[in-house]
């Protein structure tokens, strides 16, 4: 083969590889924007977290879910956007968006990324109603939603805190699957910007959408919210194989397997 042909055949390639990355953006229902951001993160856990999974992603192909995790790093969001598109009914990709902390999504970078998925500001003293609204609008608009139920990063890295019965409520009213999903290896700590830094051997753990059906349509009172939530923790427990009592929420726990009781 000559050096001309050589460099036409090279090129054919790179044009092929262009016009392929080019129709995947255009195609991805959420923008290019999206769809190049996903592609980024799938590379870098992949390479950063040798990121691995227990069975494929749950997630619904179409229609509303709400993802509910533990949260022990600034970086669990990727982990649970991480090969959702792999659902066996449809390989696309949808964004999820999340509750967090409103000072972070007033960073600069973090902020305009958060924004582009779509996620929802909150403030921490638990009383922003207009994110709640938004939340469920997002919910009923047939998006996926990711929550962090112990409101806030378990520094110590073990067990789970105590669950926000904010999630029972969000749950009981978005009447919407709920997924849980156990993290670990994800790199925590206190600073910021070490935990995208650092290599670590993430694991992933999908559960089955726990079923709340039998609790649609009573008032919502503190005691149910309670049952709910707890419900919803120790589904989410269990994939982590965190044992529990069967009568209070998991909470931080002193060393692995065991759960201390609330009272």
């Amino acid at each position: 083969m000559s050096e001309t042909a050589a460099l036409v055949l090279l090129a054919s390639y790179l044009l092929a590889v262009v016009v392929c990355i080019c129709w995947q953006a255009a195609r991805c229902v959420p923008g290019p924007v999206v769809w190049a951001l996903y592609s980024f993160q799938r590379l870098f856990c992949g390479w950063m977290y040798r990121w691995r999974a227990n069975r494929r992603c749950p997630f619904p192909a179409e229609g509303p879910a709400l993802i509910i995790a533990n949260h022990t790093s600034p970086a669990d969001p990727m982990q649970l956007w991480m090969n959702h598109h792999q659902n066996t009914a449809r390989r696309g990709v949808r964004t999820i968006s999340f509750m967090m902390a409103r000072e972070y999504y007033e960073k600069p970078v973090i902020g305009w990324i958060c924004r582009k998925l779509r996620s929802v500001p909150l403030a921490r003293n638990g009383r922003d109603m207009g994110a709640i609204r938004e939340t469920l609008r997002l919910l009923s608009d047939g998006n996926l939603v990711g929550v962090f139920p112990e409101g806030r990063i378990n520094l110590e890295g073990v067990g789970l805190l105590e669950g926000n019965p904010g999630v029972g409520w969000l749950a009981l009213k978005a009447r919407v699957s709920v997924y849980p999903v156990f993290l670990s290896g994800v790199p925590g700590g206190r600073n910021m910007v070490a935990p995208f830094l650092s290599r670590a051997h993430v694991r992933v753990s999908y559960g089955d959408p726990v079923d709340l059906s039998e609790f649609y349509g009573r008032a919502t009172t503190p005691e149910l919210l309670k049952e709910v939530t707890g419900i919803l923790m120790r589904a989410l427990a269990r994939q982590g194989g965190i044992e529990c009592d069967g009568q209070t929420d998991p909470v931080i726990i002193p060393g692995p397997g065991l759960v201390r009781r609330t009272g």
